[in-house]
């Protein structure tokens, strides 16, 4: 009987022993790891006159920090709630500036410390290159001279790169339109604590209709007070001497564009009602035309929630009053394409 008990307290403490043995990530073998880790080609930013080559490296794979983060997929995105960035964007940690038809490339100068680089943008005068920084709180706005092969941070302020393009230039290359965290924004809703006020309801109209089935969608109010925060941006305008305005109030805004002359800026801004059948780019939205002053010109289309479509492209030019919003982002393109003539027109 002694020698039983004897053995039992052996095993429990030997468990206890390993239980407290604290397991770590490991890393394989120096020959594994050199094949896994070999340095990536740099992905490169050519400039028009193919005079001035950004090469711009990455690492091979994601860090474990980074792929712990919290993640909210919500209305199609999938979001970083603390830095308001995309969760899932491929950041680059190195820039280097190729002169065209010279062997050394140069090493820019002023990078922060552990670059988490996203979101690059040639100026129109192809002298500097407007990206993002993301820190562990942030989103912050740099800019590269190219000339000088040197970055500096821009702005102070918390970028929002949630949802569409987070930097515009203007036509003459001395400032920029950028999406800015509110500063009137609520806190989010932890949705594995909050108690539901009453049941989610969706009532069918009874008609058929084909539609895709989507990814992260909308499921409660709880997820669209958390959409609406995390969408919504103030717009300002820094210049490159540091300088900044509000260019526009708070609102969900998505694509924004100037125009080539740079006279006019076109803003799509979405509004609710949410939707939980289909992503956010269906929901009902705006596209406007404002001055560089912030004052609205014309507003081109205004397109409502879409969550079942005729068939075929063609619903765009059939039933313009209800095609999509993703239809109408497809238009943006070529609609971008006379801006010189509709500046023409407003002037």
């Amino acid at each position: 009987m002694l020698r039983m008990w004897i053995a039992i307290i052996c095993v429990f403490c030997a468990n206890s022993l390993f239980a407290q043995d604290a397991l770590q990530y490991q890393k394989p073998s120096k020959e594994i790891l050199e094949l896994v880790d070999v340095t990536l080609a740099p992905a490169t930013l050519l400039d028009d006159k193919q005079e001035n080559m950004v090469l711009i490296f990455r690492d091979n794979y994601k860090s474990i920090d980074d792929l712990s983060k919290e993640e909210l997929r919500l209305a199609g995105l999938r979001i970083d709630p603390v830095t308001n960035i995309g969760s899932r964007v491929t950041y680059y940690n190195k820039l280097e500036i190729q002169r065209v038809g010279r062997t050394e490339s140069l090493v820019v100068k002023g990078l922060p410390s552990s670059p988490k680089l996203a979101n690059f943008k040639w100026s129109p005068n192809q002298r500097y290159i407007a990206f993002t920084h993301t820190t562990k709180t942030r989103v912050e706005l740099w800019v590269l001279d190219i000339e000088a092969a040197s970055a500096r941070r821009l702005f102070d302020k918390p970028l929002n790169a949630n949802m569409g393009d987070v930097i515009s230039w203007d036509a003459k290359s001395k400032s920029l339109l950028v999406k800015v965290v509110p500063s009137d924004r609520k806190a989010l809703i932890d949705t594995s604590l909050a108690v539901p006020t009453g049941p989610t309801i969706s009532v069918s109209d009874g008609k058929k209709a084909q539609n895709r089935t989507y990814q992260d969608l909308l499921k409660n109010k709880n997820d669209e007070a958390n959409f609406e925060q995390l969408a919504r941006a103030e717009i300002h305008r820094v210049w490159l001497k540091g300088d900044s305005a509000v260019w526009r109030k708070a609102g969900m805004y998505g694509e924004v564009s100037v125009s080539p002359g740079g006279d006019y800026v076109m803003v799509q801004e979405y509004q609710r009602p949410f939707s939980y059948l289909v992503t956010y780019r269906r929901f009902g939205h705006t596209v406007d035309i404002y001055n560089m002053d912030a004052k609205l010109a014309k507003t081109i289309v205004s397109v409502p929630l879409i969550e079942d479509l005729p068939q075929g492209f063609m619903a765009v030019r059939t039933y313009p009053e209800t095609c999509s919003g993703e239809m109408i982002s497809q238009t943006l393109l070529s609609m971008q394409k006379h801006w010189m003539v509709e500046t023409q027109r407003l002037t």
